[in-house]
């Protein structure tokens, strides 16, 4: 696919970094990325897989430089809080100085209490059982 190609696409379709609706009212993304069901292309398993791994390095990246004991944790309970923060961002995440201050301290049962012990673990259910699980334990859960 040739340079001259891309560019005349984005010039023609426009290059938009949110979802917006066309001129026909369909949700679309990207250069002219039609986003409806049984309409339009929507994302295929690899871009879906590319999304999703650049976010995860986008939330190590920003816990990381926010957390300099965020490196010393095995990786299981970084990969906990990097579900957290991908759950609720950096923002909401920094809301927790309880449980984040436990976990830098390696009381990891106390963190763990902390974050169940929240409104974010009653939205989600689940979710929270299993990432509250691994922060204690340091080991993924079977499901």
């Amino acid at each position: 696919m040739s340079y001259q190609l891309r560019e005349l696409l984005k010039r023609h379709e426009g290059v938009k970094t949110h979802a917006y609706k066309d001129h026909l009212g369909y949700v679309t993304v990207g250069v002219g990325r039609c986003l409806e069901e049984d309409v339009g292309l929507g994302l295929s398993d690899d871009e879906v897989d590319y999304l999703l791994t650049n976010d995860i390095g986008r939330c190590r990246k920003e816990l990381t430089s926010e957390y300099s004991w965020f490196g010393g944790v095995d990786s299981i309970r970084q990969e906990a809080l990097i579900n957290l923060s991908f759950n609720i961002g950096q923002t909401r995440l920094r809301g927790f100085i309880k449980a984040l201050g436990h976990m830098e301290n390696g009381d990891y049962e106390s963190a763990g209490d902390e974050f169940y012990d929240s409104k974010w673990a009653s939205q989600v259910g689940d979710r929270a059982l299993e990432v509250c699980q691994m922060i204690r334990s340091g080991e993924y859960q079977e499901r």
